[in-house]
């Protein structure tokens, strides 16, 4: 409990909510204690307004005595100061001692709360045994409770309360006690949230007035700081953290719109010079120095800065986020070195690096204090930018007081450093008996060469090593380059070269271009201070390409070159090898020809196109690849990067780095539910290409060693001397070697400059070009789409010597045959092309042909030459193209032909014929057969027509080739010579054109004067040529064909009838059909093989089986449409039969068709085979001529009984049916129609034309 003595507030975070109490001090001194341990053991839930998330709190309160002076006086906006709840302690519980003086005093009291408008206000009743026992005349305790309500408490009874026995264990008064707790936070939770609302509202209508001449922005950060105390003091670190940031975030805008010319007149204050720089302090939980300086408006920037952050930190740390703190104070460094330059404060040179260097410590310093060694280790990634950040302000302090020099700091310097130490002050009280302060540390390294570079490595090294702890090698590199700087200027080139080697990796992976260039130039006056001269023309040579520099700086270097080269070679030395990355770049090779194939002894001319990099003209002693030689055929490997005209374009390479690009592509991915989007990503395609260990060796790109690659020793060479390559566009030309036959790949390029080399290792894309030796060759290929049987045809004989030369005398044999034969003439000629096939001569053919051989003699033709020449051949067409012809005959060297010179197939109907050419070459001794295909420019069929008994043939003769014809000479005859058979034309014309795709018919009657004849051996001829070819070119064209059963032997007849009564049929009533099947002839000896006769009293009989069908459904078969009946032999013998059918339509139908087969009962040949057809309905039929035996219904057989003979065993043996040729038929009424009247209903007419 405070005593009465007002003390200073002090802020920090143990501050309370001040409770004033009044009343009896002896009742309150006694419940003391047990208030304060109880009050905040409980948590209130705090509801704050404009929609913010309720909290959960625990209230303390600093009770202190009551005095007026305590009251807020108008305009003080201290929450800390403030009491927000006044109480009223009484224990009274007599009537005259509460009227004499316990009223009055409470009247006072609450008469000082009103006049200063306190509403916050409660009086304790306390209830005590001891006093009850004393004084027996006294009032009920209600009775004062309830005068005191009464009194003071009118509208606000709840102001009021009781409590019993406090201080006894009995439940009754823990009930009391418990109640009055919760009553105490209520009310106390109620005066937090009314006045820091109202204090809310003041300081923003204080906040909006910031544009409003004279607002000061230090006064108003006094007033919401004081709100961030109350958070802090409520145990609310975030709230509070959230009203510094917005404290920073104001200031910020408003330095930054000075910047922008829109400047505050407040600012001003902040523009003053800046003359300490002494850094952060975080050692405190609050820098009352500088909060005095803010609150009377004297602070700097830097004061401000560094308080504001020091209250962050320390909010920070309270919420166990440590993490934040580095990252945050990383940004304010580099923030107040950016606003000081806005805000042009005069800092003295150096000031700056001393702050944020203490600055940086400091923080480190904090966080380790709060944080284990592990937890450290463990964010290295949130604390290495502030060792980084230390050791370069350390480093720029350095060179600022000469501390990095080789001769050390003049006086000028150590002045300097003087006036830097003294602007850091007197060290603070915090860290005086600290040995590793950062002022001790900064203090130390600026008073001697030694500690300088001392404390600097110990400040570079560790950074280095958080680098590459946390995997951050680019990061590291860069430390690692800085040091190098310093070492180069502290004349220690050795170490230097380590760490800017090291850097330069990542330069090069990462296509650094400046830095690289930069890093180069370094590295080159280390090297040349260390006399590694190949590594030193290496870095020269890289520096000399690069166009970073200045020309007169890469002509130096490019002079270092030429200058060495030019040196005489001593014994045993070798030639230092470069890159030729650095003296040129490769842009096309072009061959000649573009083919870049070529035979064995042939020319084959490149021309490299060479981009020069150095700046000066550069005299190449010798130009030379190295060739990879392979005996794989020609084809063997692809040359993907070889184009049509035969150049082959080398990739545009950084000079930078020669790693392959980057390739990207989108990858998604669907939810197999909906095929909605779930995620998306980017791979990369050539991560084979890309994915290597970093520190692998270095390759001669990085300059930082010399090419240890030399030019390889290989058989076959491509060489050029004497080359000057000037800066720029340049062309160097080889003669390719081609003695022997295979595949020849550039491996590797190399120039040398007298003890120089730039040597290239290999070449991308892969370039090749072929040698091939060929074999000759011989084709013969038709000069038309397609080639035509029977008629002369051009093709041309095409040989490709190869390797061999044809001489004078060479023939070529060609076996004749009689179905191909050659149609040679005098005058034909041959032509010579050269391998680029152009004509070199042209040369007479000398042909000679004998009754098996056709001999050609040829030109002489050199080797990879091709000799090409016509002849006319003539593919016999044959008379039956069915029939193929085999022959088995010696070819002219002996051997024996196994295989048909001539095979007749077809496809998609048209006849096909295969000829099989045999030919003896001079270079083989085995014969080449040649295959050529001929088609049949027509297709023929023949068919046989009957009309009654007189007979004809018709032929049909399509054109199915492209060509269009003259047919001439059409006749047919008889290859059997039968005297008694005429064979009558009715042809008109004897000439015709037959177009493509067309049909031309010829028919011819049939007479004989003796038997019919039983079958017929026709062929069919005529004459043809093009239609407009003379007659001199018509060729004949034969065809052969069978005809078998030609006579007529049945002859069948309908007639329709109406029923009795009716004139005409009508439709839907029956009619009567009459079916008259006639035999016109006496059977034959050669008929009883295909028909089976019984004998009935001398009368020879055989069984037909007819079948009334009307497949167009204009008739309706009245019961029986299908029989057998027994058919006498005799001529003229007539069988009808009768049945009833009726119209289905009106109008003009046509007769049924009605059919015969022969009726073959059971016990028939077996051999015979059934029609597709025999199957027999179940009818009866009624013979109308006498004696003729009625069919047994028992014979026949339904229709869904299936007739094979294949039955065997498994069932009955069952009757067939076998059609009778198409010529052994003749209906008369096949073609008949009757009329047929509509019904007597004319309501409906439905009428069928056909």
């Amino acid at each position: 409990m405070e005593t009465h003595e007002e003390k200073p507030i002090i802020y920090t975070m143990e501050n309370k909510p001040i409770v004033t109490y009044a009343g009896d001090q002896t009742l309150f001194t006694a419940l003391y204690t047990s208030l304060t341990q109880q009050l905040p053991r409980e948590p209130m839930e705090w509801r704050r307004s404009y929609g913010r998330a309720p909290k959960m709190i625990y209230l303390e309160a600093n009770f202190v005595q009551f005095k007026e002076e305590l009251l807020p006086k108008e305009g003080n906006k201290a929450l800390l100061t403030f009491p927000f709840l006044h109480i009223y302690w009484t224990d009274c519980c007599d009537t005259e001692v509460y009227k004499a003086s316990v009223k009055e005093d409470m009247q006072r009291w609450q008469g000082v709360l009103r006049l200063h408008g306190s509403a916050d206000w409660l009086i304790v009743v306390v209830e005590n045994d001891n006093k009850k026992k004393n004084k027996t005349n006294i009032l009920p305790r209600t009775s004062i409770l309830d005068k005191i309500r009464n009194d003071f408490c009118n509208k606000q009874s709840d102001r009021c309360v009781s409590l019993s026995e406090p201080l006894k264990e009995s439940s009754r008064s823990q009930e009391s006690w418990s109640s009055f707790l919760t009553k105490l936070r209520t009310l106390l939770l109620m005066s937090f949230t009314r006045n820091l609302g109202r204090f809310e509202d003041d300081m923003r209508t204080l906040r909006e007035k910031r544009t409003e001449p004279g607002w000061s922005f230090c006064d108003y950060f006094m007033v919401q700081e004081e709100l961030a105390f109350v958070f802090e003091m409520l145990q609310q670190f975030e709230d509070a953290l959230v009203q510094y940031d917005e404290l920073d975030a104001l200031f910020t805008q408003y330095v930054l719109n000075f910047g922008a010319g829109d400047g505050a007149n407040w600012l001003c204050s902040f523009c003053q010079p800046v003359r300490s720089w002494n850094g952060l302090l975080l050692r405190r939980p609050i820098d009352m120095e500088k909060r005095d300086l803010i609150q009377r408006g004297d602070a700097s920037l830097l004061d401000l800065r560094s308080y504001l952050f020091s209250r962050q930190c320390t909010l920070l740390i309270f919420l166990q986020r440590p993490w934040e703190v580095t990252a945050r104070a990383l940004e304010l460094l580099h923030t107040c070195v950016q606003e000081l330059r806005l805000l042009e404060v005069s800092v003295v040179c150096g000031a700056l690096d001393c702050w944020v260097f203490l600055s940086c410590l400091e923080v480190l310093h904090r966080i380790e204090g709060c944080c284990e060694r592990s937890q450290l280790e463990a964010n290295y990634s949130h604390t290495v930018g502030l060792w980084t950040y230390a050791t370069e302000k350390l480093k720029a302090l350095g060179d600022l007081c000469g501390l990095v020099s080789e001769n050390g700091p003049n006086s000028e310097d150590l002045n300097r450093t003087v006036d830097l130490l003294a602007g850091l002050g007197a060290e603070r009280p915090e860290t005086a008996q600290s040995l590793q302060s950062p002022y001790k540390k900064l203090k130390e390294a600026l008073s001697s060469v030694e500690a300088f570079e001392k404390h600097y490595l110990e400040l570079s090294h560790a950074a280095m090593e958080m680098y590459r702890a946390i995997g951050r090698l680019r990061s590291a590199r860069l430390v690692g380059k800085s040091l190098a700087e310093f070492y180069m200027r502290k004349g220690d080139p050795q170490s230097a070269e380590l760490f800017l080697l090291d850097s330069l990796k990542s330069f090069v992976s990462e296509s650094w271009s400046l830095p690289l260039t930069h890093t180069r130039r370094q590295i080159a006056e280390c090297q040349k201070q260390l006399q590694k001269m190949d590594e030193y023309l290496q870095t020269s040579a890289l520096l000399a390409s690069d166009t970073n520099l200045s020309h007169e700086e890469r002509k130096h270097f490019c002079q270092e070159i030429l200058t060495f080269a030019s040196q005489p070679e001593g014994k045993g030395q070798a030639k230092v090898s470069l890159s030729m990355s650095s003296l040129g770049v490769l842009q096309e090779l072009i061959f000649c020809p573009a083919s870049a194939v070529v035979h064995v002894g042939a020319e084959l001319q490149m021309e490299l196109h060479v981009c020069s990099l150095q700046p000066l003209p550069v005299c190449v002693q010798q130009f030379s690849a190295a060739l990879h030689f392979s005996t794989d055929p020609p084809g063997t490997h692809r040359r993907s990067a070889q184009q049509a005209s035969g150049s082959v374009v080398f990739p545009a390479l950084s000079p930078v780095s020669v790693s392959p690009a980057l390739e990207l592509c989108e990858v998604t991915e669907l939810s197999p539910s909906d095929s909605a989007l779930s995620s998306a990503g980017v791979a990369c395609k050539n991560t084979h290409l890309l994915m290597r260990r970093p520190d692998s060796a270095t390759s001669l790109q990085t300059g930082g060693t010399a090419a240890t690659s030399a030019l390889e020793e290989a058989e076959h060479m491509l060489r050029a001397t004497d080359i000057t390559l000037q800066p720029g566009h340049n062309t160097i030309s080889f003669s390719a070697p081609s003695q022997k036959p295979g595949t020849y790949t550039l491996r590797q390029l190399c120039a040398t400059l007298g003890r120089v080399q730039f040597v290239l290792p290999h070449l991308y894309p892969v370039v090749q070009y072929e040698v091939y030796s060929q074999e000759p060759q011989l084709s013969i290929q038709p000069l038309t789409e397609c080639l035509l049987a029977g008629l002369p045809q051009q093709v041309q004989f095409c040989i490709q010597t190869g390797h061999y030369s044809v001489k004078k005398g060479d023939a070529l044999q060609l076996s004749n045959t009689d179905s191909m034969p050659v149609l040679h003439t005098h005058t034909c000629s041959a032509r010579i092309r050269n391998s680029s096939g152009d004509v070199v001569c042209e040369s007479a053919l000398s042909i000679q042909s004998s009754e098996k051989v056709t001999s050609i003699s040829l030109p002489a033709t050199p080797a990879y030459h091709t000799l090409e020449f016509q002849l006319e051949v003539l593919c016999r067409i044959p008379a039956c193209p069915a029939a193929a012809r085999v022959e088995s005959e010696r070819l002219t060297n002996g051997q024996i032909s196994h295989r048909a010179r001539s095979r007749t197939r077809y496809s998609s109907g048209t006849a096909i014929i295969d000829q099989k050419v045999s030919i003896d070459c001079p270079w083989s001794i085995y014969s080449t057969l040649v295959s050529l295909t001929f088609h049949v420019p027509f297709k023929v069929k023949h068919s046989l027509l009957t009309a009654g008994r007189r007979k004809f043939v018709q032929v049909c003769l399509q054109n199915v080739s492209d060509t269009n014809f003259r047919l001439t000479n059409q006749t047919l005859t008889e290859n059997q010579d039968t005297p008694s058979l005429e064979l009558l034309s009715l042809n008109t014309k004897t000439h015709c054109v037959v177009f493509s795709q067309q049909c031309v018919f010829s028919v011819w009657e049939l007479r004989w004067s003796d038997a019919p004849p039983v079958s017929l051996q026709c062929v069919f001829s005529a004459s043809f040529a093009p239609a407009d070819a003379p007659d001199t070119h018509l060729k004949p064209y034969t065809h052969q064909f069978s005809l078998e059963r030609v006579s007529t032997v049945y002859s069948v007849r309908a007639d329709i009838s109406p029923a009795a009564g009716d004139g005409e049929c009508r439709c839907g009533s029956l009619c009567r059909l009459e079916v008259s099947i006639t035999r016109l002839t006496e059977h034959t000896d050669a008929e009883r093989s295909d028909e089976e006769y019984s004998d009935t009293d001398g009368l020879r009989t055989c069984r037909l089986l007819y079948e009334v069908m009307d497949n167009s459904s204009n008739w309706a078969v009245c019961g029986k449409s299908s029989g057998v009946v027994s058919m006498p032999t005799a001529a003229m013998a007539t069988h009808k039969v009768q049945m009833e059918i009726m119209p289905l339509f009106a109008g003009s139908l046509p007769f049924p068709s009605i059919r015969l087969f022969r009726y073959l009962p059971h016990q028939a040949n077996a051999s015979v085979q059934p029609d597709s057809d025999s199957c027999v309905e179940s009818d009866s039929v009624s013979v109308v001529e006498r004696g003729v035996e009625e069919c047994d219904s028992a014979s026949v057989r339904s229709r869904s009984s299936v007739c094979s003979s294949s039955d065997g065993p498994r069932g009955l043996p069952m009757p067939r049916r076998q059609a009778l040729g198409p010529a052994q038929v003749f209906s008369s009424t096949q073609s008949r129609q009757v009329r047929v009247l509509p019904a007597a209903d004319h309501h409906q007419l439905e009428i069928n034309v056909t």
